[in-house]
């Protein structure tokens, strides 16, 4: 999977919102946002393209770029890492730290609720009879 810097993150969440943009479509975007150039972003953009991120198709008088990976694809990788990297891969690590923290809504744990009940029945058509977990 592609790794993606932050400023990737930046163009390639432009890119899922609202693809083909040309470079200067991108660039007049984050220029007040960023600060960021014409030769910022092209820089960015040859970057994405060698790591088989973004690619483009000629167009009428620019290139149109677009994304070649998906957006879930990437935040499920970023967020793996994320957790391997800060929680040793922990789940109820990170849960029990927002917890402690008093980092978490309602919102979010009603979320949370609903998320683990969704699971917890696709994981009922998993188990045999015997209680165990059948192996896919």
């Amino acid at each position: 999977m592609v790794k993606l810097s932050e400023s990737e993150w930046k163009v390639m969440n432009l890119l899922w919102q609202d693809a083909p943009q040309t470079m200067m479509q991108i660039t007049n975007y984050f220029k007040e946002k960023t600060g960021w150039t014409k030769h910022t972003v092209m820089t960015f953009l040859r970057r994405m393209e060698e790591k088989g991120a973004i690619h483009y198709e000629e167009g009428g008088r620019a290139k149109l770029y677009y994304p070649d990976i998906k957006q879930e694809e990437a935040a499920v990788q970023e967020a793996e890492e994320f957790l391997d990297k800060v929680f040793g891969g922990r789940m109820g690590l990170m849960l029990n730290t927002m917890v402690e923290k008093k980092a978490l809504s309602r919102k979010d744990i009603s979320e949370m609720y609903e998320i683990l009940r969704r699971a917890e029945e696709d994981n009922r058509g998993s188990v045999c009879q015997k209680g165990e977990v059948q192996k896919d």
